[in-house]
């Protein structure tokens, strides 16, 4: 398995490389990044055969949708696989915003948005960011946020514009992963087609695997792993370094370190198992992972195409880091 083979997305028709680009990072996560260098970290990351890029209209207040589809404008449209979110629309004085971005424009801001016309109104307004005529698969951003309007709502016009051919696949984007189960439970057939599930299928948390990823693997519903370095945690988990927590439990810590050694002992880097992982489970379709510059892409690539030893995952389960039950890559 390389990270530029190309895999069905599901039930979709969409073909997508395992290793996909989400764009978080351009749009100013943590840190700001310069126009060309998210430019050419897009590029990097097209060279190297990636061919799945997840982007959001939160991401930098709109910013990471306009780099990114300057940076696609000229790849050969039906060459790659397109990702936005709706549910949050963007626009002067929205209340709802986020201390984690860096320098967002100025004046404006996310407002929450769930409503059958708010989603209409901000897959319009992407596509503007975009500059292109569609989007291959919309996530409703949050949906824990407001639940009911995102459940009843939002999926109504989502599933409406699949039902039109305007969009690919209907999806879900979230950080819980039984908040995915109950929307899937609780939306009629076809149901969404994916999930983009962030942080809670990964070396350090394996709670997807309690129900959604059984119920994935049921429905023929693909998912998408993101968060798999936990916030950036795997890359660096010194205090203070710009991975999304204030400070570490200890218990986390504890896991951490226990992690650090048996890659040590196997001469594993801790990311290239963080990157592998997800993918041996039958529901995971593909693994997206962020980048600030073209050598992050191309070091995680290197990182998914790296040999792990079979023995590594038994030890990892031996130390009680990941479940018995927990598939491992062959």
């Amino acid at each position: 398995m390389r990270a530029d083979d190309l895999v069905p997305l599901g039930r979709t028709g969409l073909r997508v490389s395992r290793l996909g680009l989400g764009l978080a990072s351009l749009g100013g996560l943590f840190e700001p990044v310069p126009e060309q260098q998210a430019a050419d970290t897009i590029d990097t990351a097209w060279e190297l055969g990636v061919r799945l890029f997840d982007t959001a209209p939160v991401y930098g207040y709109g910013r990471s949708e306009t780099r990114t589809g300057a940076a696609l404008a000229s790849r050969p449209r039906d060459a790659y696989v397109l990702c936005t979110k709706v549910g949050r629309l963007i626009e002067p004085g929205g209340p709802d915003t986020q201390p984690i971005w860096a320098d967002p424009p100025a004046g404006v801001g996310p407002r929450l948005d769930y409503s059958y016309a708010g989603v209409l109104r901000s897959v319009e307004e992407s596509l503007g960011r975009l500059g292109l005529d569609r989007v291959d698969v919309l996530h409703i951003h949050d949906p824990d946020e407001d639940f009911g309007a995102a459940v009843g709502e939002a999926y109504r016009a989502l599933a409406d514009l699949r039902a039109e051919g305007v969009i690919g696949a209907v999806s879900l984007g979230v950080n819980h992963a039984p908040v995915a189960a109950r929307f899937l439970r609780e939306t009629d057939a076809p149901g969404p087609d994916c999930v983009l599930l962030a942080g809670r299928y990964n070396l350090l948390d394996q709670s997807g695997l309690d129900e959604l990823l059984p119920l994935c693997a049921e429905r023929g519903v693909a998912v998408m792993a993101a968060g798999v370095y936990q916030s950036g945690l795997l890359a660096d988990p010194r205090p203070g370094a710009p991975h999304g927590y204030r400070s570490i439990p200890s218990e986390l810590a504890a896991r951490i370190g226990t992690l650090r050694k048996i890659c040590a002992d196997f001469d594993v880097p801790p990311l290239a198992a963080a990157v592998q992982f997800p993918l041996a489970h039958p529901a995971v379709t593909t693994v997206v992972v962020g980048a600030r510059s073209p050598e992050e892409v191309a070091g995680t690539v290197s990182l998914f195409n790296r040999p792990v030893p079979g023995d590594f995952w038994t030890s990892l389960k031996g130390s009680g880091l990941l479940p018995e039950g927990a598939p491992t890559p062959a």
